[in-house]
Parts: C-alpha cells; sequence; structure tokens
C-alpha cells in the first residue's frame, strides 16, 4: 500500500517532484506509464507519462488509468504534477486533466499553484514569475511546443476548464495560515470556484498550503508543494532515502532542450574542452543516418570523459527548422534520432547518462525500456540522479533534467557528484 501517489505529465517533472520527497525522507520509485506489475515497498510513488504535449482525450486517458491504478494500490490523496512554467496551450492540458481528475476522485476543492521558489518560480496575484520578470515576459514566450504568452495564471487554466470555475487564494489570505487558506477555499467553492490558483511566493507559502491540503484527495502543483507533505507524514531527511547503487560505466549526456539554461549548459561544457556532436535536424531530415555518425564519433572518446551529443540551438535556429521541417515533424525527428543515440550509447558501455529536455527525456527513457527508476540524491534542485534496472539486468543511473534546470556547470557537475558518492 502506498501513501501518495503522483501523476506528471512529463519525465523530467516526475523526477523533479520524486526529488523533493526524497529530500523530505521519503522512499520513492518513479514508474514510466502506468505500471503493468508491482512496485517495491514505498513511501510514494510517481508516475511519469508523456502528456504534456499530446491531444487532449490522450492526456486526459492516460491520467486517468494512472489515478485509477494509484487508488488501486490505496493512495489516499493524488498529485497531478504540472510544469513550473505551467506548460500547455489554450486547450489544455492542465484544465481537462484536472477536470477528469476532480471528477474520479470527487474532489470538491483543487488547490492549484506551480511555485517552486527555489528554482525562481514564485505566484503573486496569480500571476506566474520566473525569476523577477513574468512568464510572458520570459524565454517561456518562445517555447517551440508551448509558448506561455500570458502570466494570469487564473485566465489561463479558466480558459482550458470546461466545467469549472477557477477563482485566486492571495497572499494576503496565504500569509495568515493554513486556516485562512482552508477557509477562502470554502469562500470560493460556495462562490461556484471548485479550482483555486494559490499565491506562493516563498518556501513558507509551499508549507501552509500543504498543511491546508493534507486531507484533500487531488492537488495540483509544480515540484515545489512537495517540500511541505514528508513531514506532514511524520517522516524527516534522512541519507537512506536516498541511497543508490554504485556507479559504473562511461559518461554521456544527450541534449535535446533549446532553452536558454541547457543553451548556457552546452556552451560551458564545450567551452570547458568537453567533447561535443551537434545534431542537425535538416540532415536526419534529407535522410542522413545522423545517429550512426554520432555513435561512431562517439566510440573512441568514451571512458576518457563525458561526452555530449546534443540538438540544442538558439530560437532562431530552431525556428528555421520547424519552417522547414513543421513543428510536429522537426520535433519528432529530433526525439527520434536522439533516443536512438542514447540507446547506441548504452550499448557501447554508458553507464551514466545525463538527458537534457522533457521531450527528450521522455524519448530517451522509452528507447532505453526503462520501466522504474529509484529516486537518489540531488544535483541541482529539481533534479536528481535516479537508478533503473535495464531488462538485460544491467544498472543504468539518469538524471533527467528539465530543460530550464540547472546551473552553467550542470553536465560537469552531475558526474562529479555522483562519482563523489561512489568514493564516500
Amino acid at each position: 500500500m502506498i501513501d501518495l501517489g503522483c501523476i506528471a505529465d512529463d519525465f523530467t517533472g516526475a523526477t523533479d517532484l520524486a526529488n523533493n520527497l526524497v529530500r523530505g525522507g521519503m522512499r520513492v520509485i518513479q514508474t514510466i506509464g502506468v505500471p503493468d506489475g508491482p512496485v517495491p515497498d514505498v513511501d510514494a510513488v510517481v508516475v511519469a507519462l508523456k502528456s504534456r504535449t499530446a491531444p487532449v482525450d490522450e492526456a486526459v486517458s492516460q491520467s486517468l488509468a494512472a489515478a485509477r491504478w494509484l487508488r488501486a494500490q490505496g493512495a489516499q490523496q493524488l498529485y497531478f504534477k504540472v510544469c513550473s512554467t505551467f506548460d500547455s496551450t489554450p486547450r489544455g492540458n492542465i484544465g481537462p486533466v484536472t477536470e477528469a481528475l476532480m471528477e474520479l476522485t470527487g474532489a470538491e476543492f483543487v488547490p492549484v499553484t506551480p511555485a517552486f521558489p527555489e528554482t525562481g518560480r514564485t505566484v503573486y496575484h496569480g500571476h506566474l514569475f520566473v525569476g523577477d520578470v513574468l512568464l510572458s515576459d520570459s524565454s517561456m514566450r518562445h517555447h517551440p511546443l508551448t509558448p506561455m504568452t500570458d502570466a494570469n495564471l487564473v485566465r489561463v487554466m479558466q480558459a482550458q476548464c470546461a466545467r469549472e470555475r477557477v477563482g485566486l487564494i492571495p497572499q494576503a489570505v496565504v500569509a495568515r495560515g493554513a486556516w485562512a487558506i482552508t477557509t477562502r477555499a470554502a469562500a470560493l467553492q460556495a462562490a461556484g470556484m471548485r479550482i483555486g490558483i494559490v499565491d506562493t511566493v516563498d518556501d513558507t507559502a509551499l508549507h501552509l498550503l500543504a498543511e491546508a491540503a493534507r486531507d484533500l484527495p487531488l492537488v495540483v502543483a509544480g515540484s515545489g508543494l512537495a517540500i511541505g507533505l514528508p513531514a506532514l507524514r511524520g517522516l524527516s531527511p534522512n541519507a537512506a532515502s536516498a541511497a543508490l547503487p554504485p556507479a559504473r560505466g562511461s559518461a554521456a549526456v544527450v541534449s535535446g532542450s533549446c532553452s536558454s539554461a541547457s543553451q548556457a549548459q552546452v556552451a560551458a561544457f564545450l567551452s570547458a574542452d568537453g567533447s561535443g556532436f551537434a545534431v542537425d535536424p535538416l540532415r536526419v531530415a534529407q535522410g542522413h543516418d545522423v545517429a550512426g555518425e554520432a555513435l561512431a564519433w562517439a566510440a573512441p572518446r568514451l571512458g576518457a570523459a563525458p561526452v555530449l551529443v546534443y540538438a540544442t540551438a538558439e530560437p532562431a535556429a530552431v525556428q528555421r527548422v520547424q519552417a522547414q521541417l513543421g513543428v510536429e515533424q522537426a520535433g519528432a525527428l529530433v526525439e527520434q534520432t536522439l533516443a536512438r543515440i542514447a540507446q547506441g550509447l548504452v550499448a557501447q558501455g554508458v553507464g551514466r547518462l545525463v538527458v537534457a529536455g522533457g521531450e527528450t527525456s521522455g524519448a530517451c527513457v522509452q528507447a532505453l525500456g526503462v520501466r522504474q527508476m529509484r529516486i537518489g540524491r540531488q544535483i541541482d534542485p529539481g533534479v536528481p540522479w535516479c537508478h533503473s534496472t535495464l531488462a538485460d539486468g544491467s544498472g543504468l543511473h539518469l538524471a533527467l533534467k528539465s530543460g530550464n534546470f540547472g546551473g552553467v556547470d550542470f553536465f560537469t557537475r552531475a558526474f562529479t557528484l555522483l562519482d563523489a558518492q561512489a568514493v564516500a
């Protein structure tokens, strides 16, 4: 029987959430898709879906399947994990999935916040900030798949909801404590608003919201809310909850994210004399075996130092490719190519793999046949090392990094941290 059941709309978001739960002392397993067998005895299971940019009906169907499985395992509370930048479109998928989960669970009121102050995501007056700028003024405005041009989350969420009305629980209320949040939620519900965007400007606000929501059957949030959940279950940070097997094999990075953070990380890796191979989507579209070329390039370099294979590029370059190939085809070509490369790298002896980008991570773990991952220590806020046992019995350490997360030196520091754990 599990205590907390989580549904994440992409794979890096799933590890982001699991990371915060583990930091608080929970034992966590992340599954890739809805499990078709048993999971170990843990405190929480995070079901990772690739539903963020899926068609609405598909996203709802996948999420309901995950929710039903989690509830069958005894989960008393469901946590629908969304991106800290609320990545979505006018049609969804956050609103439609939330409404479907409300119907399944019988939830009478659902608090919603993507805030994660540790990574610079805060909500104030219902508006989402990335650092000190509005979401709509950040680099997310130019996201190739889910451009976010409106920072008003009440408005964004309302546009996606077919049945429910959306209200706001403002900072002035949150600051008065959990009881005030609960009182405001009841007032919104009485006024016909069963979904409430919650202002969350710091970690204190997240802890207060977690306390107010402790008995609710459903919450919708980024990973930040998870920092307040373990303590409410009587748990505290401990090293055992994040223990992973020793790392083995060569080290590699596969980067498909085109976020500004990933661009800086690729540039820093290359400028520090790191070995890198750039994937050109147009050459892939022309029929060249770019995956084979990348693997042939990597083979003699593996083992000496981490290698990098990347399709990361600036927005202007991405837009040129999309103009020629179409947005969906360009994205699919890159994902398929990087997934083949990840498969080939692991076959060549890579046992420590960093993948940058949510869509890229999803494609890579599916290609590798990863079904479950144990969550280990944090590298940077929102990004832990994970471990999976593959079908052939070999172990693989994985770090699935959301495009916007991590410091400039993330790629090299990730391996340094993992190697230091092995020594310890």
